[in-house]
């Protein structure tokens, strides 16, 4: 197989196939559970985001080995677990996903359901360097590729597994329980820059953009670490609003 063939890049032929492959995941792994005994679902759910997590340190030990992206990425001192632990938007609901389904929270359920999506789609569509312009059959692009992936799948089999359904006079309080986690994955930031346990702690972006572009240009309009981040929370607003609309409206119809 000539691994040319499958250069990974935001919305080319590679991008589409893997974005098909795990949509018909989504889709097919739903009808099949649409039935089953909520116990079942639950078990299904919580064994594929288990797997995840397991595949994401097995992804990072890769990461840990990898010359060219420890080259790729010298920009910010190279590889350091200290900058890889699982603190990101998307791994922070990675881990959130199936406490929630195992205890029933649904306040839990209605922060990942939103973010881990959303984290996950953006992730995918502006990955940073070392992640684009290379075969997905390398080990690093796999594993960063299939993380995301199963994240934003799972985050929206919330919904599709019917464990919950996301209402519009929610999002308020969701806004602000992300406001509020942000804060403190900035606190814990400064507390490893502070601490020199690791001078280049940026989970949640909220100290640099890292050459995130959409992020240089929040950046260049509020030059402040975390304030520069405000303008996701009106972003995050109407894709709230955009995502339940349709949820929303059902029931009323119900009612």
């Amino acid at each position: 197989m000539n691994h040319t063939n499958f250069i990974m890049r935001p919305f080319n032929s590679t991008f589409w196939l893997c974005f098909i492959f795990f949509a018909m995941l989504l889709i097919l792994s739903t009808l099949i559970l649409k039935n089953k005994d909520i116990k079942i679902r639950k078990i299904i759910f919580v064994s594929a985001c288990i797997l995840t997590l397991i595949g994401f340190f097995i992804y990072k030990y890769f990461l840990s080995i990898d010359a060219e992206y420890d080259k790729l990425r010298s920009f910010i001192g190279g590889f350091n677990w200290f900058g890889e632990l699982p603190l990101h938007m998307c791994n922070v609901n990675m881990i959130l996903m199936p406490i929630a389904v195992l205890f029933n929270n649904k306040k839990l359920m209605n922060i990942s359901f939103y973010l881990a999506p959303l984290g996950a789609f953006m992730a995918l569509i502006m990955p940073g360097s070392g992640f684009i312009n290379a075969s997905i059959f390398e080990p690093r692009m796999i594993g960063y590729y299939g993380t995301h992936f199963m994240i934003m799948i799972e985050g929206i089999a919330l919904v599709t597994y019917d464990f919950f359904k996301p209402t519009i006079k929610e999002i308020p309080r969701t806004i602000i329980s992300t406001w509020f986690l942000t804060l403190g994955i900035h606190l814990i930031n400064l507390a490893m820059r502070y601490s020199h346990l690791y001078d280049r702690a940026n989970y949640f972006y909220t100290v640099e953009t890292e050459q995130n572009f959409l992020l240089d240009i929040f950046y260049k309009f509020i030059p402040i670490p975390f304030l520069y981040l405000s303008p996701c929370v009106i972003i995050l607003g109407i894709y709230m609003l955009i995502v339940t609309f349709p949820f929303d409206l059902s029931n009323n119809k119900r009612i």
